[in-house]
């Protein structure tokens, strides 16, 4: 469950739920494959993390 960066303030850089989805999970994967995280917070969720990411404008759209 996100909770911070709620699903709100995430719509506001990505177009849809369904899009917001496809990038979190797609960035996520990546995450726990090894990749560098793009944001400099202490998250222990992959998840979490790339909400994190999307919201810094960090990730581009797929």
């Amino acid at each position: 469950m996100l909770v911070n960066p709620s699903v709100t303030d995430l719509l506001k850089v990505v177009e849809d739920r369904y899009a917001l989805v496809a990038i979190t999970s797609k960035r996520a994967r990546q995450l726990l494959k090894g990749s560098t995280p793009l944001v400099n917070i202490d998250e222990y969720s992959d998840v979490t993390l790339a909400a994190q990411e999307i919201l810094a404008k960090k990730v581009n759209q797929i």
